[in-house]
């Protein structure tokens, strides 16, 4: 909760007079910054929700990656940068993910997605660009894209193409 909620001081007004003081203007933007990071952990399921008081170390890799997305979510983005959130989890984990990250569409957000994850690519991406060494390969929707012989011959091979 804690790590969480941090994202969410840079929309609370309290100055440090009112903090310490413990004004009720404070305890109730306080109160209204936890329950909106509770809605927040609750988008991950009954990933984050019976943790919220572990620390973060304490987590499995997982799920420190889904309370590093929820703090981003916390700051109340428009766009959300999102550099190979499934990196390092399992088939499994990287599928639930991806379905966790498409619910984002729902809060009117635009995400920015860098994977190398075809499965979790093609779920979650309305417009694709490959890139191979800096260099636009293709663009385009995730279907036509895996299709495209340039990108199979330089992420699958030469054979595949002809396969």
């Amino acid at each position: 909760m804690e790590n969480v909620l941090i994202g969410q001081h840079t929309h609370l007004k309290a100055g440090p007079a009112g903090i310490v003081l413990g004004l009720g203007g404070v305890r109730a933007e306080e109160r209204e910054a936890r329950e909106f990071v509770l809605e927040l952990l609750a988008m991950f399921g009954n990933r984050l929700i019976p943790r919220i008081d572990q620390g973060v170390a304490q987590l499995s890799y997982a799920n420190r990656r889904r309370v590093e997305i929820a703090r981003a979510l916390a700051t109340r983005p428009r766009l959300l940068m999102l550099d190979e959130p499934t990196a390092g989890m399992n088939p499994a984990e990287s599928l639930e993910l991806a379905e966790q990250i498409a619910g984002f569409r729902d809060l009117g957000l635009t995400v920015l997605l860098v994977e190398h994850k075809l499965d979790v690519v093609t779920r979650l991406a309305d417009n694709v660009i490959v890139l191979d060494y800096g260099e636009k390969l293709a663009e385009g929707p995730a279907d036509m894209v895996r299709r495209d012989e340039a990108v199979i011959e330089a992420y699958i091979g030469r054979g595949a193409v002809n396969a």
